[in-house]
């Protein structure tokens, strides 16, 4: 209701001259339905950052509303360009960020853009919408997602002359046995050795204070 009284006062003013209140309305409801099945539903099928629903639906809302201003009939080109501009400001760079959140990020945006855009068929976009989705049902699958891990970065004081004893000493120092380590740097000046090890994500668990638990031998390299 609300909606629709600010949409008529501004087409009553000149600015939404190509913008009907209802087209506005549907078009954002159907925005907003898509977000939900999105991100309350098929991003959630598996544990995720908890800041990246608000970036996706912020993103997605944003979108939405850009695209609903630059077409309103009463903005040069320019305005349109420079709308796009500031957004383009958004970088993804944050460690939190996986290929897969990239993907969903991406979806969220083709969604904002085809509801965005007023005075188009309504089937056309509702296809176009349920074609997405169904596509990011299909093909992400959270059965062929391994377990969530963690990643500990270590820096050991010594060089091993057996990469195969590298695991065996960060079990020793954890107390519990890496699914895998990489050799991230050997310094032969400081005889020191850099590592990541990972670990399952088991929730409530501080892999930093496994270590001082209780003092364990090291590995003695022969």
């Amino acid at each position: 209701m609300y909606a629709a009284a600010a949409v008529t006062v501004l087409a009553g003013k000149g600015i939404t001259d190509h913008i009907a209140p209802t087209d506005l309305i549907s078009r954002g409801g159907l925005d907003v339905v898509a977000l939900l099945i999105l991100v309350g539903w098929l991003y959630r099928r598996r544990p995720s950052a908890p800041e990246i629903p608000l970036v996706l639906a912020g993103l997605n809302i944003g979108l939405f509303a850009a695209m609903s201003t630059i077409s309103a009939g009463k903005f040069p080109a320019g305005v349109g360009f420079g709308l796009f501009g500031i957004l383009s400001l958004v970088r993804l760079r944050s460690a939190a960020f996986t290929l897969r959140d990239v993907a969903y990020t991406f979806v969220t945006l083709v969604i904002a853009l085809c509801t965005g855009l007023p005075q188009r068929q309504t089937w056309l976009v509702v296809g176009l919408v349920a074609v997405v989705l169904v596509a990011v049902l299909v093909v992400d699958d959270p059965r062929s997602y391994d377990p969530p891990t963690r990643t500990v970065k270590l820096t050991l004081d010594r060089i091993y002359p057996d990469p195969s004893l590298i695991a065996a000493d960060v079990a020793l120092r954890f107390g519990q046995a890496p699914l895998s380590v990489a050799v991230d740097e050997v310094d032969y000046v400081r005889e020191t050795t850099r590592v990541s090890a990972r670990y399952p994500d088991v929730a409530g668990t501080d892999l930093g204070t496994l270590a001082d638990a209780e003092p364990r031998e090291q590995v003695v390299v022969s």
